[in-house]
């Protein structure tokens, strides 16, 4: 049995440089960061170069890079402080954005707290400017955008300077979860006038439990976690050094090489995307996840030519010949219902019908494209 990891869309093989770096960090450097005795002063000087390391990457102030454990704990953070600091009343997103965003607005809107408004969608899953921008009219409530710059499930890249530029010119505020961009696309924050991001280091090959929120200067947005006075008063507790460590290399890493990663990731999609068309033809691409310039070069999502009562034995029969993907995002893998993304999208014959997302990495290679699709061209066929 081969072993092939394609679910890099949920996390990523750490690179061993990281590796390095963090143990390095856990053997040496162990010392409080908030302490001040020399110990301290070195894990805080660390952590202080990582934060400029990012902010210079995303042409960002070093002050606008808060750390968080993860691009969940940055979303919720940024919304929640939003309502509670920023007089936000209406909250504007998609009903295709990860549960990090959903189930944090919905729950914001079941108490009472925002309005809570849905921008329509095209057929493909990209959000409706023209509608975005008649709910942004509908009234004088303080008004807060949120919509993820790359979907986590098909791929699709928003017009993420379009939509910005449209959203600051009515006054409202902008998120994005970019939990899916940041460390795969170069970002310009001075350029972009977004006013919150999320990231996440285990989606380009860091750590996991680590990442970071992007918030606009003077934004007037407090902390969610109270307790100590840690990061610029943002997020208590002490803070997490080997895996900001880590972090820091991932993300120097993913930049500066991400040209040439991008080359060989995208190579394998284009690859991926050739085979399926020619071996596995009444197969379909879901969302732009088909579309090597609309959507992101790590990623495609498939709906199979398999019946409902098949379709319930593919992902194990995947599992069993070694192949590693998702029918949809890792964090909601643990339930029975379908992808909340591919409802709104795919007609009623095909969400009957298995999709799987596939997602790549530099570490993945043609010969594993080979025998997955000769694996899923088998079970189809049988």
């Amino acid at each position: 049995m081969k072993n092939v990891y394609l679910d890099n869309a949920a996390t990523t093989q750490v690179r061993e440089e990281v590796i390095v770096k963090m143990q390095e960090a856990l053997a040496n450097n162990y010392g409080n960061p908030s302490s001040t005795h020399s110990f301290g002063r070195t894990a805080k000087t660390a952590i202080e170069s990582a934060r400029k390391t990012i902010a210079k990457y995303l042409n960002a102030y070093p002050s606008e890079i808060i750390f968080t454990s993860g691009g969940t704990e940055a979303d919720n953070m940024i919304l929640r402080c939003a309502v509670r600091d920023l007089g936000v009343a209406t909250i504007i997103t998609s009903k295709i954005e990860h549960h990090a965003v959903l189930h944090t607005v919905e729950e914001l809107a079941e108490k009472g707290l925002v309005n809570l408004w849905f921008v329509e969608l095209d057929a493909f899953g990209n959000p409706d400017e023209k509608h975005l921008e008649a709910l942004l009219q509908k009234d004088n409530s303080k008004k807060l955008v949120s919509l993820m710059h790359v979907n986590n499930e098909i791929g699709n890249i928003i017009n993420i300077q379009s939509i910005a530029t449209l959203v600051k010119s009515h006054g409202a505020l902008f998120h994005s979860d970019s939990v899916q961009s940041i460390g795969h696309f170069p970002w310009n924050v001075k350029e972009v006038p977004v006013d919150f991001l999320a990231a996440a280091a285990h989606k380009f090959h860091g750590p996991k439990g680590i990442g970071f929120a992007f918030i606009r200067k003077n934004s007037g947005l407090g902390s969610l976690i109270s307790g100590g006075s840690q990061e610029r008063g943002y997020r208590a507790g002490t803070e997490s050094f080997h895996n900001i460590v880590g972090l820091e290399e991932a993300f120097t890493l993913a930049y500066d090489h991400l040209d040439e990663e991008k080359t060989i990731v995208l190579e394998l999609k284009k690859y991926f995307i050739e085979e399926v068309n020619t071996l596995i033809p009444e197969a379909k691409f879901n969302g732009l996840s088909g579309d090597l310039d609309k959507s992101t070069y790590t990623l495609v999502n498939v709906c199979l030519p398999i019946s409902p009562e098949k379709a319930l034995m593919l992902l194990f029969h995947l599992d069993i010949k070694g192949i590693a993907c998702s029918k949809g995002s890792a964090c909601q893998s643990g339930s029975d219902k379908g992808s909340h993304v591919l409802t709104q999208i795919l007609s009623e014959e095909d969400l009957n019908r298995p999709s799987l997302r596939f997602s790549f990495s530099k570490y993945n290679t043609k010969a594993e494209i080979d025998y997955t699709i000769a694996v899923l061209k088998e079970f189809t066929q049988e």
